[in-house]
Parts: structure tokens; sequence; C-alpha cells
């Protein structure tokens, strides 16, 4: 059985009538009673009365009708998420933000735009580490991820460079420096303790900062750890040291901690995109075409 048989049945059943059936689908009538008759030989069922003025449906035919038109409906609707799915108008999008990066408002934007073009993919957020994200992109458990360069699999991964944030003091809100208000030089912090998160979950950004320091002629001195980047204003604020932190977190208020602009050449917090290299999803290039227009409009802004 072929599903053309099918149509051809259904179209015969809706029009009582061969000769309109066969105007309605542009073929011939014999070569339709042809394929009708071959299809109730194929079922070993009479589908059609014939009548003086028409036919009508056997109590065989009525059964298939709708089965019929439900089999027709299924591969019609099948068909069309197929080519939506090729061209990424429906399917599923992981992704991945590393450490704060959501908060640096052109992430967030490009995720708000994606969206709007492709309502109808689902996209499922995950939250982690820069080395964790590389490891699920890796092993396919996440399609796209925000991260802070730079990475290891550097053979399996592309890697793109989206934006550059500049980097802020963070103080407790009784702090000399915080009551003075101004831009701080980095030298000013030489002896005080600094609170970093572990390397391991954010080389980039960690050697960022203690390379920053160096420059301005000391080592930070570390204490207390924080788990994560979003865990360090908190901490700042307990009174467990000073901090530098990406711009955009500045977002975390608290009125225990002030935030300050580095004197002279600020260390930056870059962010970028990355992705499996031989990745032929749909939802994935067009998502990544949407982040490198939005980035371009972002920088336009930024200049």
């Amino acid at each position: 059985m072929e599903l053309r048989h099918l149509r051809y049945f259904v179209v015969v059943a809706e029009e009582r009538h061969f000769t309109r059936a066969a105007e309605r689908l542009g073929i011939g009538q014999p070569p339709l009673s042809l394929q009708i008759q071959r299809l109730e030989r194929e079922l070993g069922a009479t589908l059609f009365r014939r009548l003086s003025r028409g036919v009508e449906l056997t109590d065989a035919g009525t059964l298939l009708l709708d089965s019929a038109r439900h089999i027709l409906a299924l591969v019609d609707r099948t068909c069309t998420d197929v080519q939506r799915l090729s061209r990424g108008e429906i399917g599923h999008l992981r992704v991945g933000f590393a450490g704060a990066t959501y908060f640096q408002p052109l992430v967030p934007a490009i995720i708000r735009e994606y969206r709007i073009r492709r309502p109808d993919v689902v996209l499922s957020p995950e939250q982690s580490n820069t080395p964790s994200l590389v490891e699920g992109l890796v092993e396919g458990r996440v399609d796209a991820a925000f991260i802070r360069p730079p990475i290891m699999a550097a053979d399996e991964l592309e890697v793109e460079l989206l934006v550059r944030e500049d980097m802020v003091v963070v103080l407790p809100h009784n702090h000399p420096l915080a009551r003075a208000g101004a831009a701080v030089s980095l030298s000013a912090l030489a002896e005080e303790t600094f609170l970093l998160f572990p390397r391991a979950v954010g080389a980039g950004l960690y050697d960022a900062i203690t390379s920053a320091c160096q420059r301005a002629g000391f080592l930070p001195r570390l204490g207390q750890e924080a788990p994560q980047i979003v865990s360090i204003a908190p901490l700042v604020g307990a009174g467990f040291g000073v901090s530098i932190v990406p711009r955009s977190t500045t977002q975390i208020k608290t009125d225990e901690v002030v935030y300050l602009p580095i004197a002279g050449n600020a260390p930056k917090a870059p962010i970028s995109l990355a992705w499996r290299r031989h990745n032929p999803s749909p939802v994935v290039r067009l998502f990544l075409a949407v982040a490198r227009e939005m980035a371009r409009e972002w920088r336009k802004t930024q200049r």
C-alpha cells in the first residue's frame, strides 16, 4: 500500500464521485479507478458501492476513511516537522553559562533575540564553571556555552570572543577607599587580603586578576576562597577581604559592599562562545549567527 493510494481513496470518499475526485487530484478518471481497485484487492475488501450517480462507502470503506485521514495527517505533520527541524525552527538547544557570564547584558540579549526568532525551540540553560562546560561540550551534553577563555580541548571546539568588559574592585562598605569613592589604584590594595574563587573553576579570570596585581607591583595575599564569582560580593560584605570582579556583576546589590572602578589600565574579563567544531545542528548554527550579530551591534555601542 502506498500513501498515494490512501490519498486517492480519501478524495473519492469525500467527493462521492470518481470523475470529480479525478479532477480534484489532477489525474484521469480511469487511472484513479484502477488505483482504487488495486487498493481494494490489497485489502481484500470492497471500499465503495457503485451507484447510478456516484459512489458511497461500504462499512469497510467507512472504517478505512477515519484511519486513512489520521495516517495522512500524521505523515503531513511529520514531514512539516522534519522540514522545520532542518531549518532550525524547532528542536532542543542546551546552552551553558559559566560563572556570572549571564550578568553581562550582551548574553541575555542574545538569548532574548534567539527566542524571538525561534520561539518553538526548547532552550535549556545550564549554569556551571568553564571547565565543566567544556567537558559537557566535548561529551555532547551541552550544545553551546558562554565561557571564560582560555580553555583546553581547543582541537574539538570552536571558540569565538564575544565581549571584553572591565573589571572593578569590590570593597566592604566601611573600607577607607570605599568611603573615598574614587577610582582605586591596584597598588593601594597591596596589603589587603584578597577573596578569590578557586583557579580550577575559572583559570582565565583568575590569572587576569593576579596578573593585574603583579603589574601593580605585588602578589595578592589570598584568604578565604569563594565557591563561585557570584558569592564574592556577599563574602566581601561579611569582611572576608577585598576582590576584583567583572563590572557586570555589580548588578549583585548589597548595602555591605561598594564597587569602584580601577584606575589606569583595568584588567579585562572576556566572554567567549564555545561549541563543538563539527556540530551540524541547524538550531546551533542559527544560535551562533544570532550571537555574532548581537555581538557586532554591542561592540558598536561600546565605542
